[in-house]
């Protein structure tokens, strides 16, 4: 079996999406940083037709190239047509992975389109989209069916067939209204992997409460069946309604499952240890608490009250815990400090700001080498509304003009 379960991270893509909540753009360049640390695949950037994502995107495709992001594969989304898809390289010349996104379901060719597009004309648009993104120069192609879920099988084995033969590279099984079952999936995840023998993505949705054991029933089907999977997740399960399929359950399930960790392969760069640093960082750039009971990250996810569970965690914690607190980064206490404390920010000065890159072995030739990249944290400050992390204020020190770019829109 040499098949493999790959991540494709879409919280800045889907994630983003949640409503009321926002997510600065230096902010999603810290995710995609903090994913390629910890191994994932791909991150779903943005949306390369819109405009306040452009030099965002094309200076994260920058640091890729520079060698700063370097496995993590920075991927755009955008509608299946043609329009959307010459924008999208006109935007961002040198994006090479792209996902081409379109409705499949009956109930949404009549509700979205109002009867306005037929199944072949459906069938030309992806196979016109996907030939124009690889003339562009796109190295990788997805193809989303929108709504996979509620779409005949017959209809959706059509469509990737049709994609695979225009170029398309994967095939993503949208769970748009996370109406899925783990069972039902697994049925009909295999049957069209058996048919088309082309890669499949899992994107659920978590609206009854199943996205992780959706996403990794599918995914078993997709090993079952011999083709390699994709598992889309965001970080705390951030997304729209409910939310998505959470990155760190995700990675728990197929490394500890008894049923999964010996039977689906999970991609073995993913770094676990990263669990604890990443979340606790979306959490504070969306401004969105870890819920107490979250898998592996939450507050109670180690804590032990019952009289029994703790003297039996105390004796041997494999009596009531699956994994260690290392295993997804955690043990160490978390320090503050108590006394005197310098920041720097949006209104700070020279000599304050000195002092706190001094904490971080960061020292600069004089005043004025300190002052542009001051200027440049106070921007940063003022961008994402709080206090900068100990990693953006080194980012900011260590590549300025990527950070100058990130930070300019051009409406």
């Amino acid at each position: 079996m040499n098949n493999t379960v790959y991540l494709i991270d879409v919280t800045n893509r889907d994630g983003v999406q949640t409503s009321r909540i926002l997510l600065p753009k230096f902010s999603k360049t810290m995710i995609n940083l903090y994913l390629d640390q910890m191994g994932i695949y791909q991150s779903e950037a943005g949306f390369p037709t819109l405009k306040h994502e452009i030099n965002y995107l094309n200076a994260n495709v920058e640091l890729a190239k520079m060698g700063v992001i370097k496995r993590l594969h920075i991927e755009g989304w955008c509608r299946a047509v043609v329009d959307d898809v010459k924008l999208s390289l006109q935007n961002c010349p040198e994006l090479k992975h792209l996902n081409l996104s379109m409705s499949t379901s009956e109930i949404m060719l009549q509700g979205k389109f109002q009867g306005k597009k037929t199944w072949k004309e459906i069938l030309n648009t992806i196979k016109e989209a996907i030939s124009l993104a690889k003339e562009l120069g796109v190295e990788t192609v997805g193809i989303n069916a929108e709504d996979a879920s509620r779409t005949e099988l017959d209809k959706l084995i059509e469509y990737i067939l049709a994609g695979k033969e225009a170029g398309a590279d994967r095939f993503r099984y949208c769970d748009t209204l996370g109406a899925d079952d783990p069972i039902t999936i697994y049925e009909r995840i295999k049957a069209i992997a058996y048919a088309t023998k082309f890669p499949i993505e899992m994107h659920c949705h978590n609206d009854l409460g199943m996205a992780e054991a959706v996403s990794v029933g599918g995914a078993q089907a997709c090993i079952d069946a011999g083709v390699d999977s994709y598992i889309n997740v965001t970080i705390n399960g951030t997304g729209e309604r409910a939310g998505n399929c959470d990155l760190v359950s995700t990675i728990l399930a197929l490394k500890f499952s008894l049923g999964l960790k010996n039977k689906v392969p999970l991609d073995p760069h993913v770094n676990l240890k990263m669990a604890w640093k990443i979340a606790r960082y979306a959490s504070y750039a969306f401004g969105i608490p870890i819920p107490i009971k979250q898998p592996g990250v939450g507050a109670n996810a180690f804590a032990h009250e019952s009289g029994i569970h703790a003297d039996g965690a105390l004796k041997d914690r494999r009596n009531y815990e699956l994994y260690d607190p290392e295993d997804v980064g955690r043990g160490d206490p978390d320090l503050l400090e108590t006394g005197r404390v310098i920041t720097t920010g949006a209104y700070g000065g020279i000599k304050g700001f000195r002092h706190v890159y001094s904490k971080l072995g960061i020292e600069f030739h004089d005043d004025g080498e300190a002052r542009s990249i001051l200027e440049l944290v106070q921007f940063a400050n003022l961008h994402t509304q709080k206090p900068l992390t100990d990693d953006e204020l080194i980012f900011i020190a260590n590549y300025p003009e990527i950070v100058r770019k990130i930070l300019t829109v051009n409406p």
